[in-house]
């Protein structure tokens, strides 16, 4: 029988623990600190991520139910949830947007060889937004309208294993086309997004950039074909066209030629009409890319189904970007840790294994068998 670390612990073991105390003193988030380091309160925030708890006095309820088990999972002492309620209001949320994004880079080498169901050796992002709402009375710098508040996630997701890439949170009036300004393209990357990005001006940014992206054509686009390339109507491809930009603003804004796709949906029977500055690719791969931008709003409602961020443990700008960043990071981290491990079930399954075996001492892959046997697949407690 093991009886090494618990669950828990082994998780934490895959976080670059150098490399987060780093980053704490850069922003000196453990300055003055007696209780509660930054390492502790992002155990705590992790663990509360983790087992789907609802408040900081749900937090402090459940691990001071296991207190024989907390110096091995990393505290020194009992966690109380004033201590961590000012951790959160206090703590610079850098330091954990910092370490997701050093998570985020780990990822992206391991699925680096995914494969897409695609022909395709270039890196493929899809970019995204989603609203989280927050109530105006009790988050007052998160105006969105006049009587609601919110926060908008913007979120480019590399589609080889679904990582994030880039997360920017925002108040909720930021346009989601302002988020291209915040990219660095990537030479030979393919972006692909709704229309709500359609801005020619930042989509010739892109171009310069030797990026390419794939979008929806706005139905108000004005536009003359230069050229028509012969297609297979039987495969859904209804035209494939060389389009120049009509108008003088808009001609300037993006003075080179675009690719124009127009494609009927089988499955749904729509038809739609793809915008591109790839000319290179088959008609309908261009479709087939722009099918897979659903796997940003699959990411979005499981990360919002799955993770603690429709309930924040603080009220602060910094509280909610700090429990923010630490549901991303942990959702990066299992994400790590199946590929590190070789683990076939999904990460909705870990996700839901982890919940309920956290204090075990058994190993990830035991806790695994047992959670296909059902053995130990019973609903998170609650307090």
């Amino acid at each position: 029988m093991y009886a090494g670390k618990t669950l828990f612990a082994q998780l934490m073991d895959f976080l670059p623990w150098s490399s987060f105390a780093r980053i704490a003193a850069r922003y000196g988030g453990d300055d003055r600190v007696r209780t509660l380091c930054c390492g502790e309160q992002y155990r705590a925030m992790a663990f509360a991520q983790l087992t789907y708890r609802e408040s900081l006095r749900d937090i402090e309820t459940c691990l001071s139910v296991q207190a024989s088990k907390l110096y091995h999972m990393g505290f020194r002492e009992p966690v109380r949830r004033s201590t961590l309620a000012d951790a959160n209001e206090t703590r610079d949320w850098r330091i954990y947007a910092e370490l997701a994004q050093r998570l985020i880079a780990h990822a992206r080498k391991l699925y680096v060889n995914e494969d897409l169901g695609l022909d395709l050796s270039n890196t493929v992002y899809a970019l995204d937004s989603t609203t989280i709402d927050l109530c105006l009375s009790v988050f007052p710098w998160a105006r969105f309208r006049t009587t609601k508040g919110a926060v908008k996630m913007h979120t480019l997701l590399d589609l080889r294993g679904n990582i994030p890439s880039f997360i920017h949170v925002s108040d909720g009036k930021l346009h989601d086309v302002h988020a291209l300004d915040l990219l660095l393209p990537e030479a030979g990357a393919i972006y692909v997004m709704d229309r709500g990005y359609v801005d020619f001006t930042r989509l010739y940014t892109l171009h310069q950039a030797g990026a390419f992206f794939v979008t929806r054509a706005k139905v108000n686009m004005d536009a003359r074909r230069v050229y028509s390339a012969p297609v297979d109507r039987e495969s859904g491809i209804i035209c494939d066209q060389s389009i120049s930009l009509n108008g003088f603003y808009a001609g300037q804004n993006y003075p080179e030629k675009l690719r124009r796709i127009r494609f009927k949906d089988t499955e749904t029977g729509k038809t739609l009409v793809f915008l591109s500055n790839n000319f290179t690719l088959p008609a309908l791969t261009i479709a087939a890319l722009y099918k897979q931008r659903w796997q940003v709003e699959l990411f979005f409602k499981w990360i919002k189904q799955h993770l603690r961020i429709k309930q924040f443990f603080g009220t602060s700008e910094n509280a909610v970007k700090t429990q923010i960043w630490i549901a991303v990071s942990v959702y990066v981290l299992v994400a790590i840790v199946k590929k590190r491990l070789g683990l076939e079930a999904s990460l909705y399954t870990l996700l839901q294994i982890f919940s309920v075996t956290l204090f075990e001492k058994i190993l990830i892959e035991q806790a695994l068998s047992l959670g296909k046997t059902g053995t130990m697949m019973r609903p998170p407690i609650t307090s």
